[in-house]
């Protein structure tokens, strides 16, 4: 006889729980009209990494940080990763950027210019490069590729162009790497966007191979997308790599994950944990947000909160009963059971949790009275800050 799930019972699965910080969050950013600078912000890499290691100490969620290149690049990474281990903390996905040199106006991978295309090609074999200096698993390709017109450019042809791209890329992954291709439905092209939704994604990873994956950007999709759906079919198929959380009101508005709607994010997690993808080393959870007007380190232990909440409210979900009222074609009944798993509030539980095991109840008041980001913005002046292009 089976029971109704209760914190104690899913206590140990919490523990596993790892969610991946962007260094990007750290820095300045904004919309296409301001970009907002704050005291404090990190000058350099090393300095992202430092207010990084903060969210992983007061949460225990965020062991590993993502870099972006060639916004992360220092002359020496094997010092780098030393300097991320040194504050409690590993180095993890390599973002590439291919979007922000003039070169790449018309394309980059789909450019109809060999040259072009080759000049990109070489900045994800770079990017392969850091990753064999750091130990890392995934290089992440978004691509700000596509066109604003009918007519404007030949769509097939840039598909085949960018297959014949990413097949280069990867056959230079090392035998333990995966390349993780992101699909965005539109921005900055508008008429028609070279990687627009999973579908695409899933079709030019499939040709790559078994180290080819999607990421699933929660943010990246048409207005009353269900998510939930598409993180149903890539777990089905094997081919969902990992995420990239944010929230978003209007489009990629890249904020604190849950804020805009926190039950699209139960339900997310509802299906990772249904389809196998919880605690699972090939799907990868991270944030990816931009904190414009907001702290950056308090926003990002927001965040990792925000995803801890609502995985566990989705493990409490009672599944044998749920199961009985969709077999029993129960529509009311599987509805509330449903519900009844996303209005649990966890929050006393999760609270006493964390002081078990040597974290603070609230992490976000044990951050703020720690002093650190006063002291940041004593310590850190002069010098560029970083930020978007940094």
């Amino acid at each position: 006889m089976t029971s109704t799930p209760t914190f104690t019972g899913i206590a140990d699965q919490l523990t596993r729980q790892q969610i991946e910080l962007p260094s990007w969050a750290f820095g300045n950013s904004g919309t296409r009209f301001k970009v907002f600078s704050t005291p404090g912000t990190p000058r350099d890499p090393y300095e992202k990494i430092a207010d990084a290691a903060q969210v992983h100490q007061y949460t225990g969620l965020a062991p590993t940080v993502a870099l972006h290149i060639p916004w992360d690049l220092v002359d020496d990474f094997s010092d780098l990763k030393r300097h991320a281990e040194e504050h409690g903390v590993a180095l993890g996905t390599i973002n590439s950027n291919t979007f922000q040199d003039d070169d790449y106006k018309f394309g980059a991978l789909t450019h109809t210019d060999a040259s072009i295309r080759q000049k990109a090609i070489d900045h994800h074999l770079r990017c392969i490069d850091v990753m064999d200096a750091t130990g890392s698993r995934d290089l992440k390709i978004w691509l700000a590729e596509g066109s604003n017109y009918p007519g404007q450019a030949d769509m097939r042809e840039r598909q085949d162009r960018l297959h014949e791209s990413l097949s280069t890329i990867y056959d230079r992954l090392g035998a333990h790497q995966r390349l993780v291709l992101e699909y965005k439905f539109f921005e900055p092209s508008f008429y028609h966007t070279d990687v627009p939704d999973w579908g695409t994604s899933y079709v030019q990873t499939s040709a790559l191979g078994d180290k080819a994956m999607v990421c699933l950007d929660t943010g990246h999709h048409a207005p009353g997308t269900n998510i939930e759906f598409i993180v149903m079919q890539l777990l089905r198929l094997g081919k969902l790599g990992s995420f990239d959380f944010n929230s978003r009101f209007y489009a990629d508005d890249d904020l604190i994950v849950g804020a805009a709607d926190p039950f699209q994010l139960f339900r997310i997690l509802v299906e990772v944990i249904r389809g196998g993808g919880y605690d699972n080393h090939d799907v990868a959870f991270m944030l990816d947000q931009c904190h414009n007007i907001e702290d950056k380190i308090p926003g990002q232990i927001r965040s990792v909160l925000n995803v801890q909440e609502m995985t566990a409210r989705a493990l409490l979900l009672d599944r044998v009963a749920l199961t009985a009222a969709q077999e029993a074609h129960d529509v009311l009944g599987a509805n509330e059971v449903f519900m009844d798993a996303y209005q649990t509030d966890v929050r006393a539980d999760l609270a006493a949790w964390r002081e078990s095991r040597g974290l603070p109840a609230n992490p976000m008041r044990a951050y703020l009275d720690s002093g650190y980001q006063r002291q940041i913005a004593e310590d850190r002046v002069g010098g560029v800050q970083a930020g978007w292009g940094a």
